[in-house]
């Protein structure tokens, strides 16, 4: 037996020397010191051996098996060196080769124009105010001198969360958050999400956006508000743009306006683009109504002002020809990659 052993030893001394991966290394030791390997096999025969070969033989088998593993360590380390230098050489880098392309995304239509809309204002010296999406009842009709049966109040028009919360039908909250916070002089624009009960549409949606604006201040006239605005559409949609104030109706201001531009597609001859009109209508206005002001705890004798407000979806559709507002949510990259 101790000669089988010795020629286990040497075969496997001599056939570890080609082993050259650590799979080819794994089946050498399983095939010499597995549980089914030569070494086990052989010393399946020691019960025949005499009581005084038994602990000789023992001895010289395990002899052998620290032989066998000192090869396999010994080769497990060269391997592991081998497999890792064939490593670096696969991931070697040129980094003197062009780089692959890189996509940066960019701005979506709808930010493009509303941060188009901040700077114009921003540049009249108005600042920016936001105010949260969910808000109260009172902030949003009663403190805005709408009444309780007034239409946009019902049901079938907003999202009510309980008798006193709901999703904003309009910015204009958060104008009424600025009067009672602060004492005039105020001059703020408040863009944001707004929410009403709307079937989904090419026109309508029930998630939209509005741009509002507010000045209140002492001696502030309908002629402020005109020039404002007139103001706004130049350097919006050109220098040669002219805008229509129309009489209207809105509770929270007195007198009332809606304000067309002339259309820049045709400069006001008429054309599809304006139904043959000549005229777009853009956004609504006003004088704020004395009942807003004192209900915000501002002497309306002394101070008066103006607000506006603009649906920013309506304006990013007009400034880029686009025929249906659902192409603006739903996040369709080859929409999003024309502008």
């Amino acid at each position: 037996m101790r000669d089988k052993l010795q020629a286990i030893l040497k075969s496997a001394e001599e056939e570890i020397k080609i082993v050259t991966s650590s799979e080819q290394l794994d089946e050498f030791r399983v095939k010499y010191l597995g549980k089914k390997g030569v070494l086990k096999e052989i010393l399946k025969g020691m019960g025949k051996l005499s009581n005084e070969e038994r602990p000789l033989i023992g001895k010289f088998a395990n002899e052998t098996r620290e032989n066998i593993e000192k090869h396999i360590e010994s080769m497990k380390e060269r391997i592991k060196s081998i497999e890792l230098e064939n490593q670096l050489l696969k991931e070697d880098i040129d980094v003197t080769l062009p780089s692959s392309e890189i996509n940066i995304g960019h701005k979506h239509p709808l930010n493009v124009i509303l941060d188009e809309i901040k700077d114009i204002f921003i540049g009249m010296g108005y600042k920016v105010a936001e105010g949260p999406e969910v808000d109260t009842v009172y902030n949003n009709f009663d403190a805005l001198n709408s009444p309780k049966d007034h239409p946009s109040r019902s049901l079938s028009d907003t999202f009510y969360i309980n008798e006193e919360l709901l999703l904003r039908t309009q910015t204009s909250p958060v104008q009424v958050r600025t009067m009672k916070a602060n004492n005039p002089p105020i001059k703020i624009i408040s863009p944001g999400r707004c929410f009403r009960y709307d079937e989904l549409d090419a026109t309508h949606s029930p998630m939209f956006h509005q741009i509002e604006g507010l000045v209140v201040d002492e001696d502030v006239t309908m002629a402020d508000l005109k020039g404002t605005l007139d103001l706004f559409a130049k350097r919006l949609f050109g220098e040669n743009t002219k805008t229509k104030f129309r009489p209207h109706y809105f509770p929270f201001t007195e007198p009332s306006a809606e304000v067309d531009v002339s259309c820049f597609k045709c400069g006001g001859e008429g054309c599809k683009f304006c139904s043959n009109t000549g005229w777009i209508e853009i956004l609504g206005c006003g004088m704020v109504h004395p009942n807003v002001l004192e209900e915000c705890d501002i002497d309306s004798k002394k101070y008066s002002g103006f607000a506006f407000g603009m649906g920013l979806d309506r304006i990013t559709m007009l400034k880029y020809e686009i025929d249906d507002i659902r192409l603006l949510f739903e996040n369709d990259i080859r929409f999003i990659k024309q502008f």
